[in-house]
């Protein structure tokens, strides 16, 4: 077993963050406390993009690291374990929030541009912004799982650098920008089909 299992950094090869990973599913605690330390952030600032309170947001990083623990050695990609953490962080945030039906918009988490929406005045409306809102995280779901990977980390807070980025999904630095753009755009055309969709369809009856 390499000396090296106890260390990683941003420089180190999908190859040896593979080796970590079978390393830590063998029970190397060295292996183990490598990964939670090099990728901890990461998770981290996936789930504050999500606006969670402290506490909300300590329970989906404990979580995260538990789904990691149960699954570590069943991983079909270990090279790639920083995408499956960031998968795997936002998903139990959106556990969260629809189990405490608090649920937070795509502008509330950055992942479009815009102006915050006005709190609303009467109860119909909250309703429909809350039904909004979930349309957009079924048109988000929808996407691409790579593309649901980079735009949950281009909009962490704070956001990773593109090594980060690159160093957790495996995509070369120069193609972030450009992935990045064609993601969004894929993402508000997809949101606007959804939406004319939805307009056609009384309200009450598309349930």
């Amino acid at each position: 077993m390499s000396s090296r299992l106890g260390t990683l950094d941003d420089t180190k090869s999908q190859d040896e963050v593979a080796e970590l990973v079978r390393a830590a599913a063998q029970g190397h605690e060295p292996a183990w406390r490598a990964l939670v330390d090099n990728f901890a952030g990461l998770v981290w600032s996936v789930i504050h993009g999500y606006r969670l309170s402290p506490a909300d947001a300590a329970d989906v990083s404990q979580t995260t690291w538990l789904r990691l623990a149960e699954h570590i050695a069943s991983l079909r990609q270990p090279e790639r374990v920083g995408a499956w953490l960031v998968t795997t962080a936002g998903r139990e945030c959106l556990v969260l929030l629809r189990r405490s039906r608090r649920h937070v918009s795509l502008d509330d988490a950055c992942f479009v541009e815009g102006p915050a929406p006005e709190p609303a005045s009467q109860p119909e409306a909250q309703v429909m912004r809350e039904e909004e809102e979930e349309m957009l995280w079924r048109v988000f779901a929808s996407l691409p799982g790579r593309d649901q990977i980079l735009l949950r980390l281009l909009f962490a807070d704070p956001p990773p650098t593109y090594q980060e980025i690159s160093a957790a999904t495996g995509m070369p630095v120069g193609s972030i920008g450009p992935v990045r753009g064609r993601c969004l755009a894929q993402l508000r055309e997809r949101a606007l089909s959804a939406d004319m969709q939805r307009a056609r369809i009384p309200h009450g009856l598309d349930g």
